[in-house]
């Protein structure tokens, strides 16, 4: 037995014993937490040939040394099979020189939203509420049973680093990224970031932790026009409020629950005292407002892809998210990432660039081992030297989506539920006939009469997403930008409905939508955040009381949002509905 597999010793110790075993490639190796596939029957990725999304994971551990990864599952795998591929990489991982366990991490997965850059439907996993519902329900205890039920759930499965939360601030409404927030208020925010890190942490790391990774330091919020930094025409952030250090209020009490990791986001910040280039290039960021000013000392990983432009992603290429620093090499934007004080590099497999950096004088071996020393103390910290390398793939049925896990979330789902309108018509009378546009009937029979026609109803329920803009195609299609407000046509359905019939009609505010068009046609009016429709029928039907208020206004109009504010919360000109509304259904 090596000393550091030795349980008896300290931590530091042992991170002591295994760095000094440690060759540069696998330091290197361990600087980088890529995207790994997880094949439908729950075996490892190995693909036939080049030019496919995601390389083979035995190259990945076994040839380039890579010691951490983010699992993605392009369509719904059950819990079991992902504990099963989790005990094939760990086994891979054993069979290297020195046996490093592997870290597994996870975007969220316990909602609706399914996006492969940013999360995953819950599939066998138990199903909450977007983020964003957590803001509008508000209570940090429901926050807290959350997390201790993900925490969990990815222990059962062997995941150890949950890539979330998302402590940005809701700030500009018509961001494709606001349903991963907690709202729009610095102060609410910071109470569920607080019981958040808790809940999957607990008071500190250790052998039932899963590490919680904060994003997206110092705050996403502001994105220019609302359009995303993933894309090069969403890569400025703006303060023309002057709001800078309300956006880094929730990290703040991120710090103070002692959250373990800390990811920096794509977008540049222009117009401040900042270097503009992106917040993971960003040394006056990372090293100076992180590291010295916060003394954060725990891991920073930029996010996903920062250095090499991808030729497949979801069917399209992508560039390199290397805002400000695009004339760059490969190499000097890795140079430019080490030196900016960030330990791993998110979403990237080219460890050979900081073994180039190293031998070439650019970079030092003490720098690579600071980075290198604080990743694997989270890794001692996490057990997975000792008895948490491995899962037991059988019990997985028994500790995942269990009845209790699924009664608690969708309890969460009905407190998320705002009703925005009600003309007298909430709650809807048990078995009364109902017309159904966007609602599952074998759900709703359970609650009333369900007709094929508005003219034979007593009244009509509609659900709806809220409005965007279709973009480009591949990994772009996926996030919801532009616009807030539905075209004539996309309106006119829903109108002719209300016009015939009573109507309800629930949105899904992933964003702010504006609703004013709704308002004079429809009898009630509700938005959720990923509810189901036995969740939102509880509330409509009065099985539960509504206690749900916005997580942020609601404006009024496309011309409101364009004018106000992109770091400043809640800053339209006459919102239809303020933050914090929300009505009895009773």
């Amino acid at each position: 037995m090596y000393p550091y597999e030795n349980p008896e010793l300290t931590v530091d110790q042992r991170v002591d014993d295994l760095l000094d075993r440690l060759t540069l490639a696998e330091k290197a190796g361990l600087m980088f937490h890529t995207m790994a596939a997880v094949d439908p029957d729950g075996t490892l990725h190995e693909p036939d040939g080049p030019g496919e999304m995601f390389p083979s994971t035995s190259w990945l551990v076994t040839e380039k040394l890579i010691n951490h990864v983010n699992i993605l599952t392009l369509r719904p795998t059950p819990p079991t099979l992902i504990a099963e591929w989790h005990n094939r990489i760990q086994e891979l991982a054993r069979g290297t020189r020195l046996g490093i366990p592997v870290t597994v991490s996870t975007d969220p997965r316990h909602g609706v939203l399914d996006n492969p850059a940013t999360s995953a439907a819950a599939g066998g996993f138990s199903l909450w509420p977007e983020p964003i519902g957590f803001g509008a329900i508000k209570d940090p205890e429901v926050m807290r049973r959350f997390a201790d039920v993900a925490r969990r759930e990815y222990l059962a499965v062997g995941i150890r680093v949950a890539l979330h939360p998302m402590a940005d601030l809701a700030t500009e409404p018509r961001w494709a990224r606001t349903s991963g927030t907690l709202g729009s208020d610095a102060d609410v925010v910071s109470s569920l970031i607080k019981a958040y890190v808790e809940g999957f942490q607990g008071a500190c790391l250790g052998d039932d932790s899963v590490a919680a990774m904060v994003k997206h330091f110092p705050g996403a919020g502001p994105q220019m026009n609302g359009e995303d930094a993933h894309f090069p025409y969403g890569r400025e952030q703006i303060y023309p409020g002057g709001q800078w250090d309300l956006h880094l209020k929730p990290f703040e009490a991120a710090f103070a629950s002692g959250v373990a990791q800390v990811m920096p986001y794509y977008g540049m910040p222009v117009g401040t005292e900042y270097e503009e280039v992106g917040f993971g290039f960003n040394r006056e960021v990372i090293q100076g407002l992180l590291r010295d000013h916060y003394g954060f000392d725990g891991v920073v990983c930029t996010d996903w892809g920062l250095v090499t432009d991808a030729d497949n992603v979801m069917g399209s290429p992508m560039p390199a998210r290397a805002w400000g620093v695009e004339s760059l090499s490969r190499v000097q934007r890795v140079e430019k990432i080490i030196n900016a004080g960030a330990d791993q590099l998110g979403g990237e497999y080219c460890p050979e660039l900081i073994i180039e950096l190293v031998q070439d004088g650019r970079i030092s071996t003490s720098r690579i081992d600071l980075s290198v020393r604080r990743i694997l103390r989270d890794k001692f910290r996490l057990g997975l030297f000792d008895d948490r390398r491995f899962v037991d793939a059988t019990a997985v049925a028994g500790s995942v989506g269990t009845p209790e896990f699924l009664d608690a979330g969708l309890d969460a789902q009905r407190k998320s539920v705002v009703v925005l309108q009600n003309e007298s018509l909430l709650p809807l009378a048990e078995g009364t006939t109902v017309y159904l546009d966007g609602v599952d009937p074998a759900v709703a029979a359970r609650y009333a009469k369900v007709v094929d026609t508005p003219a034979e109803a007593d009244v009509a329920i509609v659900r709806r997403t809220a409005p965007y803009e279709q973009r480009g195609g591949g990994f772009e299609a996926f996030f919801h930008a532009g616009r807030l407000d539905w075209t004539a046509d996309e309106l006119a359905p829903v109108l002719s409905v209300a016009a015939e019939v009573p109507t309800v009609v629930d949105v899904m505010l992933d964003r702010p939508a504006v609703l004013t068009a709704l308002l004079p046609a429809t009898r009630a009016l509700t938005g959720t955040f990923g509810a189901s429709d036995e969740a939102l029928l509880d509330i409509l039907f009065g099985r539960f009381p509504a206690t749900g208020t916005l997580p942020f206004e609601l404006p009024s109009s496309m011309a409101a949002v364009e004018a106000s504010r992109e770091d400043v919360p809640n800053d339209t000109v006459d919102p239809l509905f303020a933050y914090g509304h929300g009505l009895p259904n009773q």
